[in-house]
């Protein structure tokens, strides 16, 4: 996969995370930056990245994309030539597929905000797989459920 390929990936990624229900834009991904990160890149730029007029990165643009993404900075390469995706280990896979179940779920619930956003909550993070599993254990022991949900979310104008 090339670094356009990745970058259009990403984009489209993104989009589904933040619950827009298609890929952001470039424009979309200039703003966001700007917005949350304070920092600049020109859609031209990004456009010319897609497109493979600019194959490398700056190591600040690098940077700066990897963290707006949340992906490892090396990912931001065009992969080598004969790389295959599916050489990756059968628990990442399961992972990765986990990871896109919990955000097609999201995007089926975006009427349920709370739910939507517990649900990409949740894929975002890089062990998703043992977070269901806590929760099915805290679950399984009511009281522990209980006590967390005291604490976590105590009713308004009970002593604390």
């Amino acid at each position: 996969m090339t670094l356009g390929q990745k970058i259009r990936y990403l984009r489209s990624v993104e989009g589904t995370l933040r619950g827009i229900g298609r890929e952001m834009t470039q424009i979309e991904v200039v703003h966001a930056i700007r917005k949350e990160l304070r920092k600049k890149l020109s859609q031209a730029y990004l456009s010319q990245i897609e497109n493979g007029a600019r194959p490398h990165l700056t190591n600040s643009t690098r940077l700066m994309l990897a963290d707006f993404f949340k992906v490892h900075p090396g990912y931001l390469v065009d992969d080598p030539e004969g790389f295959h995706t599916e050489l990756t280990s059968p628990l990442r896979i399961e992972e990765n597929a986990l990871d896109f179940w919990l955000i097609n779920g999201a995007e089926q619930f975006r009427g349920d905000p709370g739910l939507c956003q517990a649900l990409l909550t949740i894929a975002r993070q890089e062990d998703s797989r043992s977070l269901l599993i806590l929760l099915q254990e805290i679950v399984e022991t009511p009281p522990l459920a209980d006590r967390l949900l005291e604490v976590l979310k105590p009713q308004k104008g009970a002593a604390q």
